[in-house]
């Protein structure tokens, strides 16, 4: 048997696979503060230093935290981000298995093999404490850099709307790491890169992702702008909106369960690239 093509899904994480901003369910409460002060503080402080917004709202958290007696681990990150809000699907439960066991079946049955990343301005830390980390071949997030006691310090990397773009050539290249330049932005012929933009699917939502998703459609790949069902009317029609700007290929609730409108445009999008990366079998 023919070894499997891989193809990437990539997916944005906030707002995307959870509800809402992974630090305001439990993080953002620990320190004694209201979710719309601390962002708020950390707009002030961005605007203030004329600064990098991901960086200012980490920086923050450091700060927050030591002044509360809990400076910040890897393990403590972890912790908050076990307690994330998923949407429904994407995990296994009693009525079947989980999106990311029927996507990779569904890309097995067509000749291709799924990779699962993210990009994310959330932090790396909360997402490795998450339920379904083990199903990302890698994570592309902001995360912090620790001093020999395992307490964080500083930023080390910070993943804003725009810088999201390159991530897509590291993908792209088989380049998983976020230091290593030179190899990035070195030549290299299409028919040796890891995953051609052809064989990739971006998910994301609202205008964070919009560089992301124009540039991976206006690459070859596939774009899907989601939403939280529970959205108001309104602001479902703003990512509407993105199709008839050509941002984005397709738009769907982020719901993950077998038969959604989601689960149907995946696999439909994994069946065009196995057509026409010539793996679809006969009579299928």
């Amino acid at each position: 048997m023919a070894d499997r093509l891989k193809t990437a899904i990539i997916y944005d994480f906030d707002g995307t696979l959870a509800r809402g901003n992974m630090q305001e369910v439990t993080f953002i409460p620990s320190l004694g503060m209201g979710i719309g002060d601390f962002w708020g503080e950390a707009d002030r402080l961005t605007k203030t230093a004329d600064a990098d917004n991901i960086l200012m709202y980490m920086q923050l958290m450091l700060q927050r935290a030591r002044e509360h007696g809990n400076p910040i681990t890897k393990r403590l990150l972890a912790g908050h981000g076990e307690d994330v809000k998923l949407f429904d699907g994407l995990k296994a439960d009693l009525t079947g298995p989980g999106w990311f066991e029927r996507i990779n079946a569904k890309g097995a049955e067509y000749g291709l093999d799924i990779e699962h990343y993210i990009i994310s301005a959330g932090l790396e830390e909360m997402i490795d404490g998450c339920p379904i980390r083990d199903a990302f071949h890698h994570v592309f997030a902001s995360k912090f850099v620790y001093d020999d006691h395992g307490v964080a310090i500083w930023p080390a990397v910070g993943v804003n709307y725009t810088t999201k773009t390159q991530y897509l050539f590291r993908i792209n290249k088989g380049v998983l790491n976020h230091w290593d330049h030179e190899q990035i932005n070195k030549f290299m012929p299409d028919d040796d890169r890891a995953v051609p933009f052809e064989r990739m699917i971006f998910l994301g939502d609202g205008d964070t992702d919009v560089p992301t998703m124009k540039m991976m459609h206006t690459k070859g790949g596939y774009s899907i702008a989601v939403y939280d069902p529970r959205n108001s009317e309104r602001d479902q029609q703003k990512i509407y909106g993105l199709i008839s700007e050509d941002r984005v290929n397709f738009v769907a609730a982020a719901d993950y369960r077998e038969g959604s409108a989601l689960d149907l445009i995946v696999k439909g999008l994994v069946g065009r690239i196995a057509i026409n990366s010539g793996t679809m079998p006969s009579g299928v």
